[in-house]
């Protein structure tokens, strides 16, 4: 069968059929899905470490990962749940080796200052990014995960519930969880 070219795999085949592929050996057909999915899943690392490096690390390893893991994948989910679940076990096994973040109450409160200073402004988005992230890592794991999912990688329950491997209604619980311990800790910023 002759080849129809790289830019033809990326925009036509679907994931499924790229794993199978790329499990056969296919190093364009595995490049495909790691450009396809490698910014979501960054994100997601993003949002669970903290920082870019330790989610650069995770990603690089969920990949190698699957890379190793994919004559053995059943296609029982859709690939793009099975790397979410594999990226988001190796940011817990990370997190886990950490030491505990700071208390949520070593975050300065916002500075009131001038509204339309450009630079103030600024200053205090990013005090505001920061307490979110905070907020985040206080956040047991399990209900941080789903939020991240949800509302930053726009997955349905459904796909939440195959990447956590738990149920929809789990999903729904742990969610609503997450919010109102968000809603909490990002009372000052309203």
């Amino acid at each position: 069968m002759e080849r129809t070219g790289f830019p033809q795999l990326e925009n036509d085949l679907p994931d499924g059929l790229l794993a199978v592929r790329a499990a056969e050996g296919d190093d364009d057909a595995f490049a495909v899905l790691v450009r396809r999915h490698s910014r979501g899943l960054l994100g997601l690392a993003c949002y669970m470490l903290g920082n870019s490096q330790d989610a650069e690390e995770a990603v690089q390893d969920a990949f190698v990962s699957a890379w190793r893991c994919l004559p053995e994948y059943r296609h029982t989910a859709q690939f793009r749940t099975w790397i979410y679940r594999i990226t988001v076990n190796r940011c817990l096994t990370m997190l886990h080796r950490r030491t505990p973040p700071l208390p949520l109450d070593t975050v300065a409160e916002p500075a009131a200052g001038d509204e339309a200073s450009s630079p103030a402004r600024a200053a205090e988005d990013d005090a505001e990014a920061a307490a979110l992230m905070c907020a985040l890592g206080e956040m047991d794991a399990a209900l941080r995960v789903c939020w991240i999912l949800r509302e930053l990688q726009d997955l349905s329950y459904k796909e939440i519930a195959q990447v956590t491997q738990t149920s929809e209604q789990a999903v729904r619980g742990r969610l609503f969880r997450a919010r109102r311990l968000l809603k909490e800790a990002m009372a000052p910023w309203r």
